[in-house]
């Protein structure tokens, strides 16, 4: 009786990584009663599983208690390939490999952030609105997709992360402190400082494998940083993932608005959706006397939207301009973004708040919902 009673424990027992019970996942590979000690043996995906203290705290903490319990001892045991490819079974719900963001029923929302060039601060925006929405109660994930120049990992302060392997084809995108999963080029490579060299036709492979082979766990949204330019994997994620909208980045000088215009053109090609446009390093109040300093020129904000309004025929929102902050570049620098109570800090909030609002339909869709007694 006592065993049952600690299993049904074990029920509310959450994988950190995969985020279900482990009981549901084939987990818990025994557990006997001596007195009151309970020896419980535990299955682990990977021999090193960089969650195993945490499992072992969550087990103690929801067993000692019970019929007396007042100590756990853990064995803990590696799965074989079969219960390994039992667990990729279960967190696909059955399917075989594919994108999940792409299947109809998918409630993920996703947004490519744009930009015609580099240079405008596109993967500072990507973390910073990704840390607004984490801070908003929002499950979000960021695919760093800009493959040569990468540089999410520094920014959420991951430097060193790594995914967890369940095998050579599925992977568990590591979390920051905040819950924000991560897939980055960078956390694949042996170094660092280890150049990207791919030609074009493999980009689109790797895209792929990034969004397929990950398991990212049910996310509210997931936000991909794309390299600049209109090129590879602009055009695939259109192809992998037609529901993906798209906001684009510019900086307020006009000239930079042409640029940004085209980002906005492909997407509209791909027949992606325009979500809006996002002013960076806009004007900024001068610390000593207040008054507002257009470092980069202004109006480019305005402009993009008036050229990408013209072309779709739409409205296309400018949904905020982002002053010029140097503390928010250096806290990106040293992997701690989003400082509070500063101007760049509200305007990205309320681009979050913007973002909230959902416009897609949720008619026909499958909600993935499913009774518990």
């Amino acid at each position: 009786m006592s065993s049952e009673l600690i299993r049904e424990a074990l029920t509310k027992v959450i994988d950190p990584e995969l985020r279900r019970p482990l009981t549901e996942l084939g987990m818990v590979k025994s557990i006997d009663i001596s007195g009151d000690v309970a020896r419980i043996g535990i299955y682990l995906t990977i021999a090193g599983c960089p969650m195993k203290d945490r499992l072992q705290e969550d087990i103690s903490k929801a067993v000692i208690g019970i019929s007396n319990i007042k100590s756990v001892q853990i064995d803990f045991d590696v799965m074989s390939d079969e219960q390994r490819n039992e667990i990729k079974r279960i967190i696909r719900g059955g399917n075989e490999k594919t994108i999940p963001f792409a299947r109809p029923d998918s409630l993920t929302r996703v947004f490519a952030i744009a930009s015609g060039k580099g240079g405008v601060g596109k993967s500072s925006v990507t973390a910073n609105l990704a840390v607004a929405l984490a801070a908003r109660g929002q499950r979000v994930g960021i695919l760093d997709a800009d493959v040569y120049g990468h540089s999410i990992p520094r920014i959420l302060g991951m430097l060193g992360a790594r995914p967890t392997a369940i095998d050579n084809t599925t992977f568990i995108p590591p979390e920051d402190i905040r819950g924000i999963r991560v897939a980055s080029m960078e956390m694949f490579k042996p170094q660092r400082e280890d150049p990207v060299a791919y030609r074009g036709p493999i980009l689109h492979k790797v895209l792929e494998q990034l969004l397929a082979d990950a398991f990212w766990g049910e996310l509210d949204f997931l936000l991909l940083d794309l390299p600049p330019g209109t090129g590879d994997i602009a055009i695939s994620l259109g192809q992998l993932i037609p529901s993906s909208e798209l906001i684009v980045v510019t900086t307020p000088q006009v000239a930079a608005a042409e640029v940004a215009e085209r980002a906005g053109r492909l997407a509209h090609q791909l027949k992606q959706q325009l979500t809006g446009v996002i002013e960076n390093m806009s004007a900024f109040a001068c610390p000593h006397c207040g008054e507002m300093i257009s470092l980069f020129g202004s109006g480019g904000g305005e402009e993009t939207v008036a050229r990408l309004e013209k072309l779709t025929g739409a409205p296309v929102p400018l949904l905020g301009r982002i002053p010029f902050d140097p503390e928010l570049r250096e806290a990106g620098d040293i992997g701690a973004p989003m400082a509070e109570g500063r101007g760049s800090t509200k305007a990205l909030e309320e681009i979050a708040d913007q973002l909230l609002k959902r416009s897609v339909s949720l008619a026909g869709r499958h909600l993935p919902i499913s009774p518990r007694s």
